[in-house]
């Protein structure tokens, strides 16, 4: 019984590849885009592509068929995840149809095919910075779309995975206690993302990462850098008055200068030779 479903299926399977060959070779214009249309609407979007290949796609150019067979290809490449070819379709369709009533759809689609290929946080996000920009410039020719919304959203969520990676960068400095690299990177953050819900605790992590800088510092050099995180505790205070860290911040700066009164004393003692 097995055997003969199994050699059912592929006579099946085998008639279907050869009636697509047929098409795929038919030389009848209506006939082959009728079954694009069909294949289409059956989300067999593969087929789509390869109707639409070379041989034929060209020919309808002037026809009126023309702009919808552009448009399902250019839908067919994305659904097929091919965003590469999707995004060039989509923009091709907008230059070449300007006036189109899809025209800001397919506008909108090119630069949301940069955002399905926007990777991992641990990856490098330059799709995800291109999302952003197209984002931004669709927002500023289209105000009146329906999809600023949208592109909001998603330009929203971009910013918060460059947040994310920016701020795994920073951490791993701090763990690997490299606190200088680690300070600069938080304060990187603070210019980059000012309006972060986690402002204060970068700056926070960045004032950390100083006061451990200071106590690995040679003796020379605390003075001057504990002198720094206070000016940074005091600067946190009036950022952030309302932070739930600022007990935290107090302790660096009362620790900082607890630290500087001590290396004087010490420096006093010297001197004196007591």
């Amino acid at each position: 019984m097995k055997i003969f479903i199994t050699t059912l299926l592929s006579v099946i399977l085998l008639s279907g590849c050869g009636s697509f060959n047929k098409i795929l070779k038919s030389k009848d214009i209506d006939y082959k885009y009728q079954k694009v249309v069909e294949y289409y609407a059956a989300k067999k979007y593969s087929y789509v592509i390869q109707l639409l290949g070379p041989d034929f796609f060209p020919l309808l150019k002037g026809t009126k068929e023309f702009e919808e067979a552009f448009y399902m290809l250019a839908y067919a490449h994305y659904y097929e995840k091919d965003y590469f070819n999707a995004e060039n379709l989509f923009r091709t369709y907008g230059e070449t149809f300007p006036n189109s009533p899809r025209a800001v759809e397919l506008d909108y689609m090119r630069a949301y095919t940069y955002y399905m290929q926007s990777p991992k946080v641990e990856l490098e996000q330059t799709n995800t910075n291109k999302t952003i920009g197209m984002m931004n410039t669709f927002i500023k020719q289209h105000p009146e779309s329906d999809k600023v919304k949208e592109a909001n959203e998603i330009i929203a969520k971009c910013q918060e995975k460059l947040e994310m990676k920016e701020l795994k960068a920073a951490d791993l400095y701090f763990h690997m206690e490299q606190y200088k690299a680690a300070s600069v990177a938080y304060q990187n953050m603070l210019m980059k993302f000012p309006e972060s819900e986690k402002s204060d605790n970068y700056m926070f992590m960045a004032i950390k990462s100083n006061y451990q800088y200071a106590q690995n510092s040679i003796e020379e050099k605390q003075e001057e850098r504990y002198e720094q995180v206070i000016a940074e505790c005091n600067d946190f205070q009036d950022k952030f008055p309302e932070s739930k860290l600022l007990k935290d911040i107090e302790k660096y700066s009362q620790n900082s200068y607890n630290n500087i009164k001590n290396i004087k004393n010490e420096q006093t003692k010297k001197t004196t030779g007591s």
